[in-house]
């Protein structure tokens, strides 16, 4: 990543030719951040010529820059581009900003060339952030275009795959690709593979209608067939046994993959030793590993941008926002219905899954059998076929029981998250995050300290707390007595207060502060106990988070505080089955299902329970986001209601707290 510059450093004015520059505000936003001043006119001593690529319109900067031997900058897409091509309007994620040449077009070194010649790239750190970028980008099926359904079979394993590209695209020109050229790669891939099936891979711009490519249903035959499907190109890459391209990033993404690839071009990733290459290159000596190549192409060379933040950033970065955007993409692409969902709740949901289609509400499951049907978890009852909704666990600044919308909802297609009575996505996720790779601790652990040090929990609510009494301090938070966590999650111990009578007989010398369950204290829900003497503090209108920073032990029957308290380290006793419970994590009083028996590090349930579980909504953008954006935006103190007829209404179900069930 180039580093965004200094205030007081010096800028560069950028003079263009091409009209693009200055209708995509994204682009011109990465420059600006970048330290270029887009301009019109002629350059003068000290100034640049910016040009996209080898584009049709490249030639004018270039007899400007010619003319008044102004040094050029030329600036293409970087090759994790977006959801969708960009002449689709969609913008970019980050650019590619070369003074040297381009990256395709081997005629001269461009800025990556000079870093895979020179550059050491043997620095252990920067090579680890790499096989974690290796892994993270195949886990999550990115490409440069990443609008993939990952759930989409492959063909049948076994095939040659011959990769078509756009017809005259400027990295095919810079290879002298052609018609003749293309075919003599597929007869190739024919000879070199006596009777193995080929499969020819049709480019994204083309599936799209947008350009044409150079092979055709004249090339068919009985044993080469064509895919122009949009299915993951990892998957495709996955079940090849050869990988036959001109100058593709498919090419690249076969190395990575694990390929050799066999290229008839002259692209980037050729003459390192990682492919089978038809051309020489005399300046390419060296031989790279996987990780070395892609630590300069991805994380060195590119300008990523995060479009939350409006400002440049670091490769992982742009793999967070990614992750998010793909995964909404690919759950709410089919377009969903959705019933027991509140009229307050309707236009929230519409923002968090209706951005590709419109959500169709209903009363009931409906026969729609093109789209995936939601529910609210606590209306499914026994639905079948069905994705639950729940708030997650890092909800908002302020109740759900005052109808503020959640930053966060978890979907589960197997059952919910605090009902132990089935499996849940959840359950699987923690025992699938058992071993983390390096790169997943290290966000787990970024995490922890993000949310530890700006003091964040599930509602972000009330105040300080009083001052509490010295000894060892047990903090027994209360709940809602008829929430479906107490009904489903428990079985011995199921009222706040059978909860503190434990507490006080496990623990008689203990200072313990009893916290009130926010939502009971606001008058809106059941769970109001008669105080007998058991407890030493009750902290009404308490911050959690602050509580949590000044004891040593919480006791709880289900309550999402224990999960808090461990990313603090502090020991929790479970009397019931919460989601963290069963993994070793805790100490557990309460009947846990038998079915979690890994053992995963407090990592792997953070990683798990707040990245990998629920989707988050940047409430400034519209925006799907990375959990981390959701932080940033609670540390900064915002605060979205639901305006003056929500605030009514949250007002009036006070009043009839005991019919929750209607509201909710």
């Amino acid at each position: 990543m180039q580093p965004e510059p200094t205030a007081g450093a010096a800028r560069s004015r950028l003079f263009v030719y091409n009209g693009g520059f200055l209708t995509a505000r994204r682009i011109r936003r990465i420059l600006s951040l970048s330290g270029y001043d887009v301009r019109l006119g002629l350059p003068k001593d000290g100034d640049m010529v910016g040009v996209w690529g080898n584009s049709p319109t490249a030639h004018r900067g270039l007899k400007i820059a010619a003319k008044y031997d102004a040094p050029l900058l030329r600036v293409e897409d970087a090759f994790l581009r977006s959801l969708h091509p960009g002449r689709n309007g969609e913008a970019p994620l980050g650019l590619l900003l070369d003074r040297s040449g381009l990256h395709f077009d081997a005629a001269q070194p461009s800025d990556l060339e000079n870093l895979l010649v020179t550059h050491p790239l043997d620095n252990t750190a920067l090579l680890d952030r790499a096989r974690g970028g290796i892994e993270r980008v195949r886990e999550m099926h990115l490409s440069k275009y990443s609008a993939y359904d990952p759930k989409l079979p492959p063909p049948d394993p076994g095939y040659v795959l011959v990769v078509d590209q756009a017809r005259d695209d400027a990295a095919v020109i810079a290879s002298a690709g052609d018609q003749a050229r293309f075919r003599e790669m597929l007869a190739v891939a024919q000879e070199e593979n006596p009777g193995a099936r080929i499969l020819i891979k049709t480019h994204p711009e083309t599936i799209a209608g947008h350009r044409t490519g150079y092979f055709s249903d004249q090339d068919l035959s009985d044993r080469v067939s064509i895919l122009d499907q949009q299915i993951s190109p990892w998957s495709v890459l996955d079940g090849a046994i050869a990988v036959y391209t001109l100058s593709s990033q498919l090419g690249f993404e076969a190395i990575l993959a694990g390929h050799k690839p066999r290229v008839f071009g002259q692209p980037f990733y050729a003459g390192w030793g990682l492919t089978q290459d038809e051309h020489h290159f005399p300046r390419r000596q060296r031989n790279l590993t996987r990780a070395q190549l892609f630590a300069a192409a991805m994380i060195l060379y590119p300008t990523w941008y995060d479009p939350y933040r409006d400002q440049l950033c670091e490769f992982e970065t742009l793999l967070d926002t990614l992750e998010a955007q793909t995964r909404a993409w690919r759950q709410d692409h089919k377009g969903w219905t959705a019933s027991g969902m509140r009229l307050w709740k309707r236009k929230h949901l519409q923002r968090m899954f209706g951005r590709e289609k419109k959500i169709r509400f209903t009363a009931a499951p409906p026969a729609f059998p093109d789209r995936p049907h939601m529910v609210w978890a606590s209306h499914a009852r026994d639905a079948e076929n069905a994705v639950r909704v729940e708030d997650g666990f890092l909800r908002s600044a302020g109740l759900g029981a005052q109808l503020v919308p959640a930053l966060s909802l978890a979907t589960d297609d197997l059952g919910i998250y605090y009902d132990p009575t089935h499996p849940s996505q959840l359950e699987g996720l923690i025992a699938a995050r058992e071993h983390l790779r390096p790169d997943q601790a290290l966000r787990a652990e970024r995490l922890i300290a993000q949310i530890t040090a700006n003091g964040l929990s599930k509602y972000n609510t009330g105040e300080a707390p009083p001052a509490l009494p010295e000894g060892h301090r047990i903090l027994v938070p209360g709940q809602v007595e008829d929430d479906a966590s107490i009904r489903l999650g428990t079985s011995g111990v199921r009222t706040n207060l059978d909860l503190l009578r434990s507490a006080r007989q496990a623990n008689p010398d203990a200072i313990l502060i009893y916290k009130p369950h926010p939502d009971v204290e606001a008058g809106l829900r059941d769970g109001v106990i008669e105080d007998e003497g058991l407890a030493d503090v009750i902290a009404t209108n308490t911050d959690p988070a602050a509580l949590l920073s000044q004891v040593q032990e919480v006791w709880t029957m289900t309550s999402l505080l224990g999960f808090e308290a461990l990313l603090r380290d502090v020991r929790v006793t479970t009397l019931g089955a919460p989601f963290y419970a069963g993994w070793g994590l805790t100490q557990d009083l309460g009947t846990v299902p038998a079915r979690r028996g890994a053992r995963p590090p407090l990592l792997g349930l953070v990683h798990a329970s707040l990245i990998d579980y629920p989707r988050y909504l940047d409430p400034v953008t519209g925006l799907p986001c990375p959990v981390e954006v959701v932080l940033h935006r609670l540390s900064e103190g915002y605060d979205r209601t639901g305006g003056p007829s929500v605030r009514l209404l949250s007002k009036l179900q006070g009043v009839f707290a005991t019919y929750a069930h209607l509201w909710r």
